[in-house]
């Protein structure tokens, strides 16, 4: 029995492509750098840091409640800056999917958990319109996963029903929540077990 044709292939960034934009060995350096104390700071992290995925405030509003909270030695633009740099590229997959999708027939698109500034900054940084067609990051859209809402927005945007669809995301969690409204959802563990499946769907699709 064919399985359906794949039309769109949708990706995480953070853990696929890109490194967490300001995941907590992130804020452990920022603790150690600039003399925090990293259980407050990871505390109001937690308190705050959906709110700002989710566009309902800024970055500045997150830092006025996670870092500058109290008088510090250091400049806001300063630590602005250190949270940029820890956005890096993962080894692989980038620069093979940017190739990839050339030639590949498939729409390809974002869906990632992301407040603004630092979601600007990774798509301009790593030039990721190279890659991506359409990007339904949490701050643009009100909705962070695991809310299906936000698969289901992705999946209206680009016109395609569930079983047109794979997902890819390092964290399994996110993988399920996608599996559950009947996409082809894989947790990314590497370069080469992602790259595999890609060119195995291309070839299916071919078939088809």
């Amino acid at each position: 029995m064919q399985k359906t044709p794949v039309k769109v292939l949708f990706f995480d960034i953070g853990g696929v492509l890109l490194s967490n934009g300001w995941g907590h060995q992130s804020r452990k350096l920022a603790a150690e750098k600039y003399g925090l104390d990293y259980e407050e700071l990871n505390a109001l992290h937690n308190f705050i840091f959906n709110v700002y995925e989710i566009g309902h405030v800024t970055l500045d509003d997150y830092l006025d409640t996670v870092i500058f909270n109290h008088p510090r030695n250091f400049l806001r633009e300063d630590f602005k800056q250190f949270i940029y740099a820890q956005s890096i590229e993962l080894p692989g997959t980038l620069q093979w999917l940017k190739e990839f999708k050339k030639g590949c027939g498939f729409r390809i698109m974002s869906i990632n958990n992301e407040g603004k500034e630092l979601n600007d900054y990774r798509v301009e940084k790593f030039n990721l319109h190279a890659c991506f067609d359409a990007f339904i990051s949490s701050c643009e859209v009100g909705l962070r996963k695991p809310d299906p809402g936000i698969f289901r927005l992705a999946m209206g945007i680009a016109k395609v029903n569930p079983e047109q669809c794979v997902y890819f995301d390092d964290r399994i969690m996110f993988a399920r929540a996608a599996e559950k409204l009947g996409m082809r959802a894989y947790q990314h563990l590497d370069f080469e077990s992602t790259k595999k499946i890609l060119e195995d769907i291309k070839q299916e699709n071919f078939k088809n």
